[in-house]
């Protein structure tokens, strides 16, 4: 069963779920999310009867939105442990620790932020909130001197997200520091199957702008990508699978590969591929694959057909955040033509209401690789130049 929440469905997943006659939790918030006619909906009631007599279900959400629906409808049974082992980032660390057992973390309160000592701490490190999502108040930390501003900073961005997410999802109350994880990001969409053998459903490279930068702007995947990575994911993720036990889950994973060829992971997302329809929804564009119904039906990929003809292309998402600097009450307009015209193969645009969400836009795009540096402007801008200003 699927369930649907804000902050956003796409028409492509929509259209999945009524054409695959696909059940769908009717909660509150699927309601305002204008399913389509024809969507198969199950009542709340239903889904605790039937989780009451088994746990061997399929389970998918659109949005993490769902985890506090399920911490409240569904205590009783396994799934809130699930999540909370995947999405409680201390506990993960700690459940990976035989895996990685010279991996330094350490959680802490917000309270005990501003007087907290980082001598000693091994630099640079990453700060994050400890349950979180979409890289908020993610930072990290190069130098001694750095570390009040981002305390400072970590503050004002709380202040700025209240409302935005339940804590459920976006957990400002702890946090945690872990050791700086160098080397190229991949993020991973996933599911495992009934023997919890690992199913890999996309492979996407984290593009970042700089050392420092720790934004979701550019996320591509391509035929090569996707076949110097396959085998080698598909291992490290059976391992997690094995340690945590996991069967009949999706998960999208983000990792890095570190200059001696060690998989480390950033953190387990469960019951979901990439947020806001993302991920998934470009698989489909690049190669005609949906995640969704893999997912469902318990296939695996067969790659090698699925990546014919796909030589020399790009597919990227890219994650048009407002990093103006710009409030969005300060913004009247962002000029999407314009920035339509910066590729040469736009695929999808979806516009998003940056007046609720710290984000303009979603795009997805088509790029030849020896045309890269399309992808290296929308990297590097602030998106500055595509905002009008209020007078």
């Amino acid at each position: 069963m699927f369930f649907v929440d804000e902050p956003y469905i796409s028409d492509f997943f929509k259209q999945t779920l009524v054409d695959h006659h696909i059940p769908v939790v009717n909660t509150a918030s699927a309601k305002k999310l204008n399913l389509l006619p024809g969507t198969h909906l199950i009542s709340e009631e239903q889904v605790v009867s039937m989780m009451r007599e088994s746990d061997a279900h399929l389970f998918y959400s659109t949005s993490e939105n769902a985890i506090g629906w399920i911490a409240q409808n569904l205590p009783f049974s396994s799934l809130p442990k699930k999540l909370d082992q995947f999405k409680n980032k201390a506990r993960f660390r700690q459940l990976t620790q035989t895996m990685f057992p010279n991996f330094y973390y350490k959680e802490l309160s917000l309270d005990d932020l501003k007087s907290f000592q980082i001598d000693g701490l091994p630099l640079p490190f990453i700060i994050k909130p400890n349950v979180g999502f979409f890289s908020m108040g993610v930072h990290k930390v190069s130098t001694l001197d750095e570390w009040q501003q981002t305390v400072d900073a970590i503050h004002a961005e709380i202040e700025h997200m209240q409302g935005l997410y339940p804590a459920e999802v976006l957990g400002t109350g702890t946090f945690i520091i872990e050791q700086c994880i160098e080397g190229d990001e991949f993020a991973v969409d996933a599911y495992f199957d009934s023997t919890g053998e690992p199913v890999i459903l996309n492979i996407l490279h984290h593009t970042f702008s700089s050392d420092n930068d720790v934004s979701d702007r550019v996320y591509t995947t391509s035929k090569a990508i996707i076949e110097t990575n396959l085998k080698e994911f598909t291992e490290f993720v059976g391992k997690l699978g094995q340690l945590t036990a996991t069967k009949n889950f999706p998960v999208h994973i983000e990792l890095r590969r570190d200059v001696q060829g060690v998989i480390l992971p950033i953190e387990v997302n469960p019951m979901r591929f990439g947020g806001w329809c993302s991920t998934p929804d470009l698989a489909y564009a690049a190669y005609g694959l949906n995640p969704y119904l893999y997912y469902l039906k318990q296939q695996k990929p067969n790659w090698a057909e699925l990546l014919h003809g796909k030589e020399g292309k790009l597919f990227s998402v890219v994650v048009l955040d407002n990093s103006t600097g710009k409030k969005a009450d300060e913004i009247a307009s962002f000029d999407f033509e314009k920035l339509l015209a910066c590729f040469e193969k736009p695929l999808e645009l979806r516009k998003i209401d940056y007046h609720k969400y710290p984000v303009f836009a979603f795009l997805f795009v088509e790029t030849r690789e020896d045309n890269f540096a399309e992808l290296e402007y929308i990297l590097k801008s602030d998106l500055d130049e595509f905002v009008t200003l209020r007078k």
